[in-house]
């Protein structure tokens, strides 16, 4: 019999009605960890508003209207406010987070902490972990480490969770060498990858997908995620001149749009990039497998999701030699690791498109590794290996 355990989640990053495509892996983690037998789990994710008037702008007006309790996704999900200083306040997030999930949770009872998010959600975790007598775990994902473990205003508290806490988690290896070099002792942090649908992302027909969704016959190169500067767009439309003929899809919404479209239009290739805006989830799988190549030169990666579902979908990729990408890209059927320049970028895109390797042959180079309900079962191994450790430094003392 398997003995139950309780969980207190806290997510940052987890979807709600204003943010559908916000923090969909942690959603699906949880949802995996849910599933498996003898797991209770409570998920808080705690939504942070500016003080009055500043909580009257329109960019907030969606997260005011937020139920503070609901079912999402056969999730019991709380989302308790938390005070936001925009810009200035990141180092006081930790605690008012903090705050916010002991109120939510008030006097219920559970076994650990699991923080989905380093930053700010792992020093939260510390504080409630601390207040609640209970171990807790963070997980880093790649910012969370990247930045605010390197920023002055964040970087003691990020440090000091890595010392309390009884178990870490890293999406890769590489994410596991980073917080290493922050100082963090990389013996209690296990790699922890991310999962896919597999029943949805896997291979299928380039051409039905293309026709399905308009984009004629031109060859074709795609990057999934926000139009910001670190995802590196500027860099693809840059390499256009270099690929004539191939157009560039860009599946998100971001800072950076007029700008591209400004750059596209200045190099003379705006007849070639388009813009989708952002893409509901349950639609890539088909996006991926329009494209001839997924390009995504980010200067900082965890190990990012859409890496993976492109190979999943048989769609090779061009990444930068960011986060995990060596533990993906392992052979030239997976695609390339390119320094992050127009001219390395067009140079890979040509190589691909000269000899495009076998869609379930790109799917293959996977593995296995990335399944939701492996990193459910490896998550709750995880958890329950710190509330043991936590038990055994407790009668030890």
């Amino acid at each position: 019999m398997t003995v139950p355990l309780r969980v207190l989640s806290i997510a940052t990053l987890f979807p709600d009605a204003a943010r559908p495509n916000f923090g969909l892996f942690v959603e699906k983690s949880l949802r995996s960890l849910a599933a498996q037998p003898g797991i209770a789990l409570t998920v808080v994710a705690p939504v942070g508003l500016p003080p009055f008037p500043l909580s009257l702008h329109p960019r907030y007006r969606a997260l005011r209207a937020l139920p503070t309790r609901e079912e999402w996704n056969g999730l019991t999900v709380h989302r308790p406010r938390f005070t936001l200083l925009p810009k200035i306040g990141s180092r006081f997030n930790p605690a008012q987070i903090a705050r916010a999930v002991l109120a939510a949770v008030g006097d219920r009872s559970f076994d650990i902490v699991d923080a989905q998010f380093f930053y700010p959600d792992g020093p939260a975790a510390m504080r409630v972990a601390a207040a609640l007598g209970l171990s807790f775990s963070a997980k880093a994902r790649g910012a969370d480490i990247g930045h605010f473990g390197h920023d002055p205003a964040t970087a003691a508290q990020v440090i000091e969770a890595a010392e309390k806490a009884a178990g870490l988690l890293a999406v890769s290896k590489a994410m596991r060498r980073d917080m290493a070099a922050i100082g963090i002792d990389a013996g209690k942090v296990a790699v922890h990858y991310t999962g896919i649908d597999t029943a949805r992302f896997v291979p299928g027909d380039r051409a039905a997908a293309r026709a399905a969704l308009g984009m004629g016959d031109a060859p074709a190169i795609l990057t999934v995620g926000a139009l910001i500067p670190r995802k590196g767009q500027a860099l693809v439309i840059d390499a256009l001149p270099a690929l004539p003929g191939v157009h560039y899809w860009l599946a998100g919404a971001g800072e950076e749009q007029s700008r591209y479209r400004a750059r596209a239009k200045k190099l003379a290739v705006a007849d070639r990039v388009h813009f989708l805006g952002p893409v509901a989830n349950a639609d890539l799988p088909q996006l991926y497998r329009a494209a001839d190549v997924v390009v995504m030169p980010s200067a900082s990666e965890g190990l990012a999701n859409a890496w993976v579902e492109a190979l999943a979908c048989g769609t090779p990729i061009v990444i930068s030699d960011a986060g995990g990408a060596a533990e993906l890209v392992t052979s030239p059927v997976a695609g390339r690791i390119v320094d992050r320049s127009s001219a390395a970028i067009a140079a890979a895109v040509q190589a691909i498109l000269a000899a495009p390797p076998a869609p379930t042959a790109v799917a293959a180079t996977l593995g296995g590794r990335f399944d939701w309900d492996r990193n459910g079962r490896e998550l709750e191994a995880h958890l329950r290996r710190c509330v043991r450790k936590q038990g055994f430094l407790r009668r030890r003392r």
